[in-house]
């Protein structure tokens, strides 16, 4: 999936090559760089991993995408099986009266600060939504409610918000979390 933007500057328009392909062991280290700018940034993960590369690679993962704009790694989205403290799933499940297992959970989102306002996470979710349709399962996830600019990009995208549920994340700790499933 490749594309081009064209953002202005003073100097007229630049040309900025993005492209989604499929993530491969070598590109861990640029997305955990990438993931360390967000987490300072807009604080997520919430809670920073000590591996952050296994974080990258759950152990339920089917498939992981890296996004590039101008040949360097920005952006980053894997789709998973549903485990046990993935809310969505289930949700969606009871509501269409199917098996959890139909659902794929759409996670590890993150563009990079510098790389925002091309686009990029939608064509991460897109590409993602494609293979979860083409292993014909139905794209779900949960994301923290505080969030803004992820929930207003799901929103924006057609998701359909399934419930708001708290998590308990640690003995001292539950997050409110929403569920949301791909429209179709």
């Amino acid at each position: 999936m490749t594309g081009e933007s064209t953002p202005a500057t003073e100097d007229g328009p630049v040309r900025r090559v993005r492209r989604v392909r499929q993530r491969t062991d070598a590109d861990l280290g640029a997305c955990v760089r990438a993931l360390a700018e967000v987490h300072e940034r807009d604080g997520y993960p919430v809670n920073w991993p000590d591996h952050p590369a296994g974080w990258l690679s759950r152990p339920a993962l089917l498939a992981a995408w890296v996004a590039e704009l101008d040949g360097r790694i920005v952006g980053h989205i894997g789709l998973s099986r549903g485990e046990a403290d993935d809310a969505a799933p289930a949700l969606w499940s009871s509501r269409e009266g199917v098996s959890s297992a139909a659902a794929a959970v759409v996670g590890r989102l993150f563009v990079a600060p510098a790389a925002r306002g091309h686009g990029i996470g939608a064509l991460l979710i897109a590409r993602a939504v494609r293979e979860a349709r083409e292993r014909d399962l139905h794209p779900v996830l949960d994301v923290v409610a505080s969030d803004a600019s992820a929930v207003a990009l799901y929103e924006r995208l057609g998701w359909e918000r399934l419930a708001t549920v708290e998590q308990r994340w640690s003995p001292e700790r539950t997050v409110t979390v929403h569920c949301y499933a791909a429209a179709g």
